[in-house]
């Protein structure tokens, strides 16, 4: 029975929206720039003290951090190593965040003002004169990693430093390890890593102030402008995408049913689907195809092929969903190893099934919808 749910679960995400006969695979991968779990010893830290980081947020406090130099080589020679029957290599879609709060400037305000430093700087703090950014520029000219919009910061700031202000323990105990992303407690469930949840409308001009800032900061690091925006975690009010329209994005990532908060605990559900158009005349991407090899208990490559192959039964697109944490080993090599090595095994059996398959990134894959309606 549950394969038979997860197959109808297939099928309606397949049955609406863009179509073509042309066999695509887009790889997105989310959570580039932010911290997560800045080291080992701050994981065993915050579970000593009692705080959760359990659940569906293990996998992530485990193994998520910065991309190191090694990460970045790795999965480079990785994607490298496949082309398509167009000669192109896979590309990662890198949905990104440009800034991490600074946390010594928000200690020495008394916890009373919200300051941030780029991302680029959180990456000289954590590997000095190291930094993996030449890698970032050097994965961008070579077609293999195309960073996207993912906000300013994975983190919703005005509920985060509410709880700071308010000398919530745990948010303090988190704060002094430099990190936010424990499964922290809210009346409204909303959490920290939550960019643009609301607990009421009120935060909404800032939270447009933080997209206008974020977009302006992603063209001066990476020299062009995002197209495309993935709002962390999801939770995402529509008002926003006026805002985000006029900061230049065209394609605006959504979920088949998505919860628009509205405040005080109240959603409005959604439904999207891919190519879909909105007021502003930009297209929703959906993704339809997962994986998440650093989740135990399931065999991923069989899961994301069965994923592929409904997609292309229905002429639907391949938009893969596959995390930073897949990749990362800086805290722990053997999960970038497990990572890369079924990553290398799954590209593989695309190509050896699907031998005329594309692979392009989200920004192609929006301007292909586009042209067609």
């Amino acid at each position: 029975m549950a394969s038979l749910n997860y197959l109808l679960t297939l099928t309606v995400r397949n049955i609406l929206g863009f179509s073509t006969k042309r066999r695509i695979i887009v790889i997105e991968s989310d959570d580039w720039g932010s911290i997560r779990m800045p080291s080992k010893q701050a994981f065993v830290s915050i579970n000593q003290k009692g705080l959760d980081s359990l659940g569906a947020s293990l996998r992530y406090n485990k193994y998520d951090t910065l991309a190191d130099k090694t990460d970045l080589s790795l999965l480079f020679e990785t994607v490298s190593s496949f082309r398509d029957v167009q000669g192109n290599h896979p590309v990662i879609t890198a949905l990104s965040v440009v800034a991490n709060p600074d946390f010594d400037k928000i200690r020495d305000s008394e916890f009373n003002e919200y300051h941030y430093e780029l991302f680029t700087t959180t990456l000289e703090r954590y590997y000095g004169s190291d930094t993996p950014f030449p890698l970032w520029t050097e994965g961008i000219h070579n077609k293999l990693f195309f960073p996207q919009f993912h906000g300013r910061e994975h983190l919703n700031v005005a509920v985060w430093l509410n709880a700071l202000r308010q000398n919530d323990l745990e948010a303090r105990i988190a704060f002094d390890e430099g990190l936010w992303g424990f499964n922290n407690k809210h009346p409204f469930g909303i959490t920290y890593q939550a960019a643009f949840d609301l607990e009421s409308q009120n935060q909404l001009p800032l939270q447009a102030e933080i997209i206008k800032d974020g977009l302006r900061l992603f063209e001066k690091l990476f020299g062009y402008r995002a197209s495309y925006f993935v709002p962390p975690n999801g939770p995402f009010n529509n008002h926003l995408e006026a805002v985000a329209a006029s900061e230049g994005i065209r394609f605006m990532y959504a979920s088949k049913i998505q919860n628009e908060p509205q405040g005080e605990g109240k959603i409005n559900k959604r439904y999207r689907y891919q190519g879909q158009q909105n007021s502003h005349g930009q297209y929703y991407l959906s993704r339809n195809c997962f994986f998440e090899q650093s989740e135990p208990g399931k065999d991923w490559v069989d899961s994301c092929l069965n994923d592929i192959r409904i997609a292309f039964r229905f002429h639907k697109p391949a938009v893969i969903s596959s995390h930073r944490v897949n990749y990362i080993g800086a805290l722990d090599s053997a999960n970038r190893t497990r990572g890369l090595q079924q990553l290398t095994v799954l590209l593989g059996k695309i190509l050896k099934t699907w031998p005329d398959v594309e692979f392009m990134s989200s920004v192609a894959l929006g301007e292909l919808m586009a042209e067609s309606q």
